[in-house]
């Protein structure tokens, strides 16, 4: 009985058919040179290529114990990751310093997972943020996938915790999931699929998205995707195989479908590509066509009412904001260390990329040069190049509309150019296409080191030296980017105004409690006092994805962070970042009240920071209403303001 391969024709139930054979000459293996070839000569003559996406024939005798290398594997990505977070929990009181303004983010939209299965509220738009309007949640991360069967987490222990579960599981599930789509479906050696999947799972760019983007880390379905995708050939089993990737497709949209558009665009390269390289594989173009076709049909069906809100719902807009469109990878990046790296630091990553969260193509020189020569060794096998291909199109996509090198923006335009207005590719970040070569790097790793050790066990007079070899190579690359731990950084209390219920007294059906400033990209903290409250508290404004909304252009629904500008917003927003306190005219005055009116603000709240006697003094002249020192925070009571 045969099943379907990725890498070579249908594999039959002999081991020697399930990877690559290597021959030698009649003279005897010549030391040298074949060490030379493993490390990145011309490969010898083969009679199959390594096979992929399918079950390995079992072994002759199965070892009773074939489970303790997969259990010593997944400790290990546990290890690794609560190794990365470890300054999270050891802290129960930080958040990740370099990104605490996303952490708030989504902090409360695990708040609103878990209010989603408590209330039944609506999932797709809320509006107990930026009230009155409210916040398309399909449009901005909502990660609704994960935040609401997590919601006895953070019910049970705060939406803070469940951050931390989130971020700290995301890196081990990615990474687990990889190793059992390696080890079951394409490589045979564990150890293969154990340095394949740590690097998918631990890469450069994994680590730093860690910085408070855990919907990004969270690609365990990845490679399910992929692998049911390519089980699509298999026949007979079309509509089964079909079902069983749209049902992954759906999980993931409700996770990032960013992350599924990358991994999309990435496995129609790849498929493409392969189709292109082997004949083989064309005559089963049907049977994959029949499954892809039900996959897109029941997808679609799913998640039809869901993308029709997240592009014409309430508050939906179209395409990032320009600066973020111009977000692209520095092409001196690939070959330097990021600075979550053990070789990396802040001050060599820092103008290499837009923010920590961002070092998307931060690969180090060494791992570059061991990846150039696994291609060139094993360029004539038709998964290496197919994988090379989609590596180098994303990475020529991740540059952005221009070039960047060392910092410098130069004139050469970039391939991402001619795509910066096409509809849906408007809405990613060109830098995280480079998001995409991780996983090609990591599948390259394992194929590599499965070929070294067939060629070790071809030639057992240097198998010693084949392996020092390939262990040295893989040492030197993957070393200078082992992870070290996200700094943190303790976060602001909670003022016991909110966290005691005070607010409540205030603050009627339909209202929301204001803050100085307002809640914005540079002043996230009132999100996680609302995730805190289970989203009790409704709060104007926040820090969201929303329609710009320009009376100057009507047309134009580009999205911006935070809503539209209000000038009591705008006032303080300016106070916050100049320290200066403008002159508070009658007009200013009348524009504070229509402003409360609009947010249906009863009550305004500013607690200890920075600027606050400028602020305190401000909101004083705006309203002509004394404040008062309540449970941390001063409180102006406006409700008079309203009627």
């Amino acid at each position: 009985m045969t099943t379907p391969n990725l890498g070579g024709p249908p594999a039959t139930d002999t081991q020697d058919q399930a990877l690559e054979t290597v021959t030698t000459s009649g003279d005897g293996p010549k030391p040298l040179k074949i060490i030379i070839k493993a490390l990145g000569g011309r490969p010898q003559q083969t009679r199959r290529e390594l096979p992929s996406v399918t079950e390995p024939p079992p072994d002759p005798e199965p070892h009773p114990r074939r489970w303790l290398p997969d259990l010593a594997a997944v400790a290990s990505f546990v290890l690794l990751s609560f190794w990365v977070t470890a300054r999270l929990w050891r802290h129960p009181r930080h958040g990740v310093a370099d990104n605490p303004m996303d952490q708030a983010f989504f902090e409360w939209m695990l708040a609103h997972g878990a209010r989603v299965v408590t209330a039944f509220t609506y999932p797709f738009v809320s509006t107990q943020m930026n009230v009155p309007d409210g916040v398309n949640m399909m449009a901005n991360t909502s990660v609704l996938g994960i935040s609401i069967p997590m919601s006895p987490i953070t019910l049970a222990f705060g939406p803070h915790v469940a951050f931390n579960v989130f971020l700290t599981g995301a890196l081990i599930a990615t990474a687990t999931s990889w190793y059992f789509v390696l080890s079951r479906f394409i490589v045979r050696s564990r150890a293969a699929a154990w340095i394949g999947a740590l690097f998918c799972g631990f890469a450069p760019s994994m680590v730093s998205h860690s910085n408070a983007h855990p919907n990004i880390v969270a690609q365990f379905l990845v490679p399910v995707i992929i692998w049911r995708t390519l089980r699509l050939r298999e026949p007979g089993r079309w509509l089964r195989n079909g079902l069983l990737l749209a049902l992954a497709i759906v999980w993931q949209a409700f996770i990032n479908l960013e992350i599924l558009l990358l991994t999309a665009v990435g496995l129609g390269l790849f498929v493409g590509m392969l189709a292109l390289l082997r004949r083989d594989l064309r005559r089963d173009a049907r049977t994959f066509a029949a499954g892809l076709a039900v996959a897109a049909v029941v997808a679609g069906a799913l998640l039809a009412y869901p993308i029709y809100v997240q592009f014409f719902g309430p508050q939906a807009y179209h395409g990032l904001p320009p600066d973020i469109r111009r977000y692209g990878a520095d092409a001196a990046s690939f070959v330097a260390f990021a600075r979550e790296s053990l070789a990396g630091s802040p001050a060599t990553a820092a103008g290499l990329a837009q923010n920590p969260t961002e070092e998307n193509a931060f690969f180090g020189w060494p791992l570059i040069i061991l990846v150039g020569a696994i291609v060139l060794w094993l360029r004539r096998t038709p998964t290496v190049l197919a994988l090379a291909v989609v590596g180098a199109v994303f990475a020529a996509l991740s540059l952005g509309p221009y070039v960047r090198f060392a910092g410098h923006r130069t004139d050469i335009p970039s391939v991402w150019r001619l795509m910066t207005n096409v509809p849906v590719l408007n809405s990613v970040v060109p830098t995280r296409w480079a998001l995409a070569i991780a996983p090609v790097v990591g599948l390259l790793l394992a194929i590599a080191w499965e070929h070294s050790r067939t060629l070790a066990q071809r030639n057992p007079n240097v198998s010693g030296q084949i392996r020092f070899a390939t262990g040295a190579g893989l040492a030197m690359a993957l070393v200078p980017i082992a992870p070290t731990p996200l700094p943190s950084v303790k976060l602001p209390e909670t003022p016991q105004f909110i966290a005691a219920g005070t607010w409540r007294e205030y603050v009627g059906a339909g209202q929301s409690v204001a803050t100085l400033p307002l809640p914005s990209l540079a002043y996230s903290d009132p999100l996680r006092w609302s995730a805190q409250t289970r989203l009790e508290m409704p709060i104007p404004r926040g820090y969201f994805l929303g329609p710009r909304n320009d009376p100057k252009r009507p047309k134009d629904r580009t999205a911006i962070f935070t809503a539209p500008a209000r000038p009591t917003a705008s006032l303080f927003a300016s106070i916050q970042r100049t320290g200066r306190l403008p002159t508070i005219t009658p007009r200013l005055r009348d524009q504070a009240r229509e402003d409360l009116r609009y947010w249906r603000s009863p009550v305004v709240i500013l607690a200890p920071q920075k600027r606050e006697a400028l602020h305190l003094r401000a909101m004083t002249e705006l309203v002509g209403v004394a404040p008062r020192w309540i449970g941390g925070v001063w409180v102006w009571d406006v409700r008079p303001l309203l009627r």
